[in-house]
């Protein structure tokens, strides 16, 4: 098991992330959406009329910071570059609809991904390697950063 499916298992079991970006840190409903050639993304719809999502540029990087689903403990820590899909782009009806059967207690799901379409950012975070693992990370910060309420 390489290290990128390390995240790509922790990112399908936990439905929830943290996105961080310019020294803030983002709680993020999402989906691992895997490709054609094995690898696969983190995928986020946000602003508009949904989560708040960091004010990154395609091509940008953020980190991505998994946790255990049972206990919420920091399991790893990975930079990924930031695609934002657009409406005509390929991949969007693929990614929307994958977003769409995942959206927990979506209030209008039959005109949704044209909601997002007009409003919101639908981002895809590619992880690269290296992937930071708990136990190599400081013992402080993986207890701690970032805190839930």
């Amino acid at each position: 098991m390489t290290q990128l499916d390390v995240v790509a298992e922790l990112a399908k079991k936990s439905g929830l992330l943290w996105i961080r970006h310019d020294d803030r840190t983002y709680p993020v409903w999402h989906e691992w959406i895997a490709d054609e050639d094995g690898g696969g993304a983190v995928c986020v719809v946000g602003d508009g009329g949904e989560q708040p999502l960091p004010p990154v540029a395609d091509g940008g990087v953020v980190t991505l910071l998994l946790r255990a689903k049972s206990d919420r403990h920091l399991v790893a820590s990975v930079d990924a570059t930031v695609e934002q899909i657009s409406p005509d782009d390929d991949r969007w009806p693929a990614i929307t609809d994958t977003l769409k059967s995942g959206r927990l207690n979506l209030p209008d799901s039959d005109n949704a991904v044209e909601r997002w379409a007009r409003e919101s950012r639908v981002l895809r975070m590619v992880p690269r390697e290296p992937v930071a693992l708990a136990s190599e990370m400081a013992t402080d910060r993986a207890r701690t950063y970032p805190r839930l309420a």
